[in-house]
């Protein structure tokens, strides 16, 4: 640390690009002057795979709930590691108590003061950016005893959620509390069975059964009072608790324990001022990457907090060994939930999420386009390696099914790639999911290749694009060229297929089309040196096989169709739309963008809330009043899609339920997105700034373009007063838009 500083004064970095985040985030912490009544008063915190809900009860006493990205139970739904209560004989709250609990963006830390009388309180609570372990720092200006307890609902006399097991708590040993779940069985052998794939069990090992996760608690100067309880041995003025974390796959229980005390042996052999300076490095450097900064009236400076929080609670959870859960992240708590059709509320422990353990991909999506502007490029790692360990078994499939070549994506997936057996059907004879909603709904394929893509541009990395883009992005190319049939023409016909969830029965449907002619185009894009002449053959002839986006038109007025045919409408997406977001053909700077804001007009489902893309969709149409007024909504109504949530999060961007439960990321990362694209919006070279963005809303900003380009600028009055392109070379491909007049 920088030197001596009173105990209570808050800690923060020396100098440099530490004191510039400090002084642009510090609009931006959450700052409380009370407890919370219980966790819906929570605050987020995390290092990308290790999180937790922070709140100080009535009483005094810091409680928070624990969570793991790789917490799978046998069922596969990501369970809680646990709740941990610190309690403290001189409370941090009582009658007449002066209390303040501040997220601290900058350093990545929860900081909670209080004063009663002569006792002052400060507890530093965070999470080391660089290792698997939470710390609870507590000073205190008096003497005090403190008793830390580990609190478990999952017990024999309870109904568990999710195939978890009792926790199993081991005796007091070594003045730690030691606890664990783990997976006795697993879904994984019935999965692959009820889907035909029995054959294929030996081939790819379980990845669910004998998983075992749970925590360590220690602290020097405590002692175990029995096995869920530890106690300080006498008052002391500072305590440091330490709550370390492990997921492994063991073959036995004891094992687990030795990984797990060995990894506690060499975390807390690091000195903490280092570790803490490390972390608060890391912080440092993740908010450098980028900022959207907005000022000039009050609705500017809301969608800038809501940008800002959305984005620290993705970093929370980002950098695990899976990706971001769309229903709830690493933060759920036990609460109420309202079915959305039935409205008959029902009570949940905090290990229920809505839609269960398995990912959606149109859920899943949206935060990972968000960090491809904010620069947040290691956070998309957990969704490609998600994919690329999938794909041996993805490619069997095919094989296995329709004895071809490629894959095809599930819409609802098993992290090991199958659809979730609930989706798949019991006794299903058929290859084709008995769910109608996604039985001929392969598109995630084309969009997360789009995805790759976008990515290889912006980082330029050529080992991603020959291990993950490449191998993943051709298979599935591979699979649509050999699964469809020819017509006279020559041309391909999808079908049978389906336009999303929404148009059940459709020939040709514009995602598919739109979605193969975006991804082959920019596949030949790629150097040769990264391909082979028989790909690119391939490629080139696939695409030149593809149908005509579907077009309607009425005297001289033209407009996207959701498919050449299609009938059964089932739900409440605008598949034509994806011909703007996310496969961009027709956006601001494009041909025949009238066509694409006709088709925007006609749109039969109009609203913003959860993962409805209007708001994006909106801002690269160059519809200014449009995309601001949905991410307005957005930030000022956490749920405008459905039932509001029975007990409101104190936290503010705990979003949501709208289709997906508490916090929904969709909603947030949705509003990141439309954010990003009304301030700059990229096609190939060209970077084009300002194409919605409203002009009484000022910008302070730092966004990533492709081939490695950060943009910096300053907004002020809707007029562009700065701008910093790096590389320089990169400022002859940036065009600066008069937002306002693609309105008129």
């Amino acid at each position: 640390m920088c030197g001596s500083r009173p105990w209570l004064v808050l800690l923060f970095a020396c100098a440099g690009l530490e004191a510039v985040a400090s002084d642009s985030l510090e609009a931006y912490n959450v700052v409380w002057d009370s407890p919370s009544a219980d966790c819906h008063g929570s605050m987020p915190i995390g290092n990308g795979d290790l999180a937790a809900n922070v709140w100080v009860e009535p009483n005094g006493d810091l409680v928070f709930y624990l969570s793991k990205s790789d917490a799978w139970s046998g069922d596969q739904d990501l369970l809680k590691l646990g709740r941990v209560r610190v309690r403290l004989d001189e409370p941090l709250m009582q009658e007449g108590s002066v209390f303040k609990q501040e997220l601290d963006l900058a350093t990545g830390t929860i900081r909670i003061q209080s004063e009663i009388g002569n006792m002052k309180s400060a507890i530093r609570f965070w999470i080391d950016a660089n290792n698997p372990v939470v710390n609870v720092e507590i000073e205190g200006s008096e003497a005090f005893n403190a008793q830390v307890s580990l609190e478990s609902w999952r017990t024999p006399e309870v109904k568990r959620y999710g195939g978890a097991e009792p926790d199993t708590i081991l005796c007091a040993e070594g003045d730690t509390i030691r606890w664990f779940q783990r997976n006795i069985r697993s879904v994984y052998a019935d999965n692959l069975n009820q889907q035909h794939l029995g054959h294929l069990i030996e081939k790819y090992p379980d990845p669910l059964k004998d998983l075992t996760f749970g925590g360590l608690i220690s602290g020097e100067g405590l002692e175990t009072k029995d096995a869920q309880i530890m106690v300080t041995k006498k008052p002391v003025k500072s305590l440091h608790v330490r709550v370390h974390a492990l997921t492994a796959q063991t073959e036995t229980s004891d094992e687990w324990i030795k990984q797990i005390e060995a990894q506690r042996d060499t975390v807390e052999a690091l000195p903490v001022a280092n570790t803490r300076k490390q972390h608060e490095t890391y912080w440092t450097e993740f908010w450098s990457r980028s900022r959207l900064l907005l000022s000039g009236t009050p609705d500017a400076e809301r969608v800038a907090q809501a940008y800002v929080l959305q984005r620290w609670v993705q970093s929370c959870a980002g950098r695990g060994a899976y990706p971001i859960k769309f229903n709830g992240s690493l933060f759920t708590v036990d609460g109420l939930e309202v079915d959305r059709k039935t409205k008959v509320v029902t009570e949940h422990g905090p290990d229920y999420r809505r839609w269960g353990g398995c990912y959606w991909f149109q859920n899943t999506r949206e935060p990972y386009w968000a960090m491809l502007y904010s620069g947040d490029f290691d956070q998309m790692e957990a969704l490609w390696e998600m994919y690329r360990d999938a794909l041996p078994l993805l490619k069997d499939r095919t094989h296995s099914y329709f004895k071809h070549d490629g894959i095809f994506c599930s819409e609802t997936m098993q992290f090991w790639g199958l659809n979730k057996s609930g989706d798949f059907g019991r006794n299903n004879p058929s290859f084709y999911p008995t769910n109608p909603w996604i039985r001929y709904y392969w598109d995630s394929g084309n969009e997360l290749s789009l995805m790759m893509l976008d990515f290889y541009a912006h980082s330029q990395e050529e080992a991603f694009a020959k291990t993950t883009l490449i191998p993943i992005a051709g298979e599935v190319v591979k699979f649509y060229d050999q699964h469809y049939q020819r017509n006279a023409e020559g041309k391909v016909h999808f079908s049978p297929s389906m336009a999303l969830e929404t148009w059940h029965e459709a020939e040709d449907p514009l995602p598919v089309v739109v979605g193969l002619q975006t991804v082959l185009t920019r596949l030949l894009d790629l150097p040769e040196k990264l391909t082979t002449p028989e790909q690119r053959a391939d490629w080139k002839r696939f695409l030149s096989e593809l149908p005509e986006i579907p077009v309607g038109e009425e005297g001289a007025t033209k407009w996207i169709k959701p498919a050449h045919v299609y009938s059964e409408k089932k739900n409440s997406e605008n598949p034509e739309l994806y011909a703007v977001f996310p496969y961009r053909t027709y956006t601001v700077g494009k041909p025949d963008l009238e066509l694409a804001r006709e088709t925007w007009r006609r749109r039969l489902v109009k609203r913003t809330g959860g993962w409805s893309q209007d708001a994006i969709q909106a801002a690269m149409l160059g519809l200014t009043h449009e995309a601001k007024g949905y991410v307005v909504k957005n930030v000022t109504n956490r749920s405008p899609i459905g039932s509001p949530p029975v007990v409101s999060p104190r936290f503010p961007a705990f979003w949501g339920p709208n289709f997906d439960g508490t916090p929904d990321q969709c909603h947030g990362s949705v509003t990141m997105i439309a954010l990003q694209r009304m301030l700059m919006l990229c096609d190939g070279d060209t970077i084009r700034l300002l194409p919605a963005w409203p002009k009484e809303w000022n910008a302070d900003f730092k966004l990533h373009a492709p081939q490695n380009t950060t943009v910096e600028g300053r907004v002020v009055d809707g007029k562009l007063v700065e701008l910093k392109v790096t590389p320089e070379s990169r400022s002859k491909d940036v065009i600066i838009m008069d937002a306002q007049s693609l309105n008129n």
